[in-house]
């Protein structure tokens, strides 16, 4: 189960979500059987362990409900308070965060006591400023801040703590987050550093599960066989995803001479093959491949002719006019050669496959090529030096990129009035002499980008 689901009183659980939860049997303050989601109870067991050690106690006084269980407590809060008050206080069934397992109502000890009633736990408030400092550190969240209540649905509630995992504990920690500010507002570019083996979307659903964030792109496919740059949009970024697919990509390929592939590349079937001579200029034909020219789109690949993709022809043995398109090539350069094998570095515009770039230069040298490996070390302004493996993401060792920081256009800081027009999606007057694109934002966040409409800007993104 995603440990960052959204509950509340506009997301109810599903009951496939409920139906993930592995628990565990413990006790409550009152030593009476309770249900806790497994690593939840793990994670909880480190903090009481590390409170007791700063001389506080505490102990769990609700955790895992069914639906019956929370339907029955709803309905003794409305004979109780009446139905308004318990709106307020108690989640109708389905839309309560103890049907995940993964919630839990702390209590604490005083003079060898746990507190029994909620104003009890209010006036604790000294306790709790303790705690509430050191719970990202277990991956605990307080669910109910203060101050929040608008987000949240409900009032300031200090016991009542979240299980999310410490990754994500901590970027809600560190930017003040309640859980549906981070699922509404965090968002970014993140460069990774794909290994050789994965699909872009294997690294998708990795960075998606890591986050437990749903909407995750990525800009410019990387092959299996390909390494390096991939360029992921979470969350309102995947906006802009157009205009971070970069015009110009740079890459640091591995040949291998006198064979060729039906993917053209080396984990295809070989086709064809010939003896390699030492007398192949490398170098100079490389130089020839400076230039504009119309490359063939390889067969292995997802470009759609007639509806189907290319790849759908290829499995199935069936001929197809391959397309040509106007690529541009820069900056080739030899690395290394071997008899049969070489590595060179290129700057390409968008739609250059290098596989068919490797399957021009072989038909240079009058044999065949085909590609062994490939690095992309640069898409647009992101470099392979600024990209992180999964590895160290997962360590919280990566930069997120802002969308402002991610692009190359004017930032501009409105005042209040200007926000309300953008907000609004209003036309604004040109007044900074603007040629393309503009992002206008406020002190703490980014609300839209614009652009040129004769002497006006019009939206063309909203992020507020």
């Amino acid at each position: 189960m995603n440990m960052a689901i959204l509950i509340n009183k506009d997301h109810k659980i599903k009951s496939s979500n409920r139906n993930q939860v592995h628990l565990v049997q413990t006790e409550d303050i009152d030593q009476q059987p309770l249900l806790v989601e497994e690593q939840t109870y793990q994670a909880y067991k480190k903090l009481q362990g590390f409170l007791k050690k700063q001389g506080i106690e505490i102990g769990i006084s609700s955790a895992y409900r069914t639906l019956e269980k929370q339907q029955e407590i709803y309905e003794e809060f409305i004979v109780q308070y009446g139905i308004e008050t318990a709106n307020k206080l108690v989640a109708p069934v389905g839309t309560s965060e103890h049907h995940s397992g993964l919630a839990i109502d702390l209590n604490v000890k005083i003079d060898g006591h746990f507190l029994e009633t909620n104003d009890e736990l209010y006036q604790a408030e000294e306790i709790w400023k303790k705690i509430h400092p050191v719970l990202a550190s277990y991956g605990f969240i307080l669910r109910y801040p203060k101050e929040k209540e608008d987000i949240t649905g409900y009032p300031y509630e200090p016991w009542h703590i979240r299980y999310v995992g410490k990754f994500i504990a901590s970027i809600i920690e560190k930017n003040k987050y309640t859980l549906e500010e981070y699922h509404q507002q965090f968002s970014g570019i993140l460069v990774v550093n794909k290994k050789s083996g994965m699909t872009s979307f294997d690294v998708v659903k990795k960075i998606s599960q890591l986050f437990g964030i749903k909407k995750i792109g990525h800009t410019g496919t990387l092959d299996p066989l390909a390494e390096g740059v991939l360029v992921i949009t979470i969350g309102k970024a995947s906006k802009i995803a157009e205009l971070l697919t970069a015009e110009e990509k740079e890459y640091q390929a591995g040949a291998l001479l006198g064979v060729r592939t039906d993917t053209l590349d080396i984990t295809g079937k070989v086709v064809a093959s010939q003896p390699v001579f030492d007398n192949a200029n490398i170098e100079e034909t490389l130089k020839t491949f400076n230039k504009t020219y119309k490359q063939k789109v390889p067969i292995y690949s997802a470009v759609k002719i007639k509806g189907k993709k290319l790849y759908e022809y290829a499995r199935k043995n069936e001929e197809i006019k391959l397309p040509e398109r106007e690529v541009t090539i820069k900056d080739m350069k030899l690395l290394e050669t071997d008899r049969d094998t070489f590595m060179f570095q290129c700057r390409v515009s968008k739609g250059c496959y290098i596989r068919s770039l490797i399957d021009d230069i072989g038909k240079s040298l009058n044999t065949y090529a085909t590609m062994t490996k490939l690095v992309r070390i640069k898409q647009g302004k992101f470099s392979i030096e600024n990209a992180s493996t999964l590895e160290e993401i997962d360590q919280g060792k990566f930069h997120l990129y802002q969308i402002e920081e991610a692009l190359e256009y004017p930032i501009i800081e409105v005042n209040y009035d200007l926000e309300k027009k953008i907000i609004h999606g209003q036309k604004v007057p040109n007044l900074w002499q603007i040629k393309e694109k503009v992002v206008f934002k406020n002190k703490t966040k980014i609300l839209g980008i614009y652009e040129v409409e004769d002497k006006h800007l019009k939206t063309w993104k909203n992020f507020s």
